[in-house]
C-alpha cells in the first residue's frame, strides 16, 4: 500500500501544482505537455481527482482512527 499512497500523493501535487498555474497564470501544464482535451491529458485529469479521493479517505480514516494506533 506505501507505492499507493506515494503515488496518489505525487498526484495530488501535480494537480495543485497545475491548478496554482491555472488560478495565477491562466496555464493549464498537463494540457501544455500532452495536449488540450487529448486522450492522456484527460486520463491524468482522472488520476489526480481518483488521487484526491484515496488521500481523503486515508485521512478520514486516520483522524478516526483511536490514538492509540494511530502512526506518528
Amino acid at each position: 500500500m506505501k507505492a499507493i499512497d506515494l503515488i496518489t500523493r505525487i498526484l495530488v501535487i501535480v494537480g495543485g501544482l497545475n491548478w496554482g498555474l491555472v488560478g495565477i497564470a491562466k496555464f493549464d501544464l498537463v494540457a501544455a505537455l500532452l495536449g488540450a482535451g487529448s486522450a492522456l491529458s484527460n486520463t491524468v485529469y482522472v488520476l489526480v481527482g481518483i488521487s484526491a479521493i484515496v488521500q481523503a479517505i486515508r485521512l478520514v480514516g486516520a483522524s478516526s482512527a483511536p490514538s492509540s494506533i494511530r502512526a506518528h
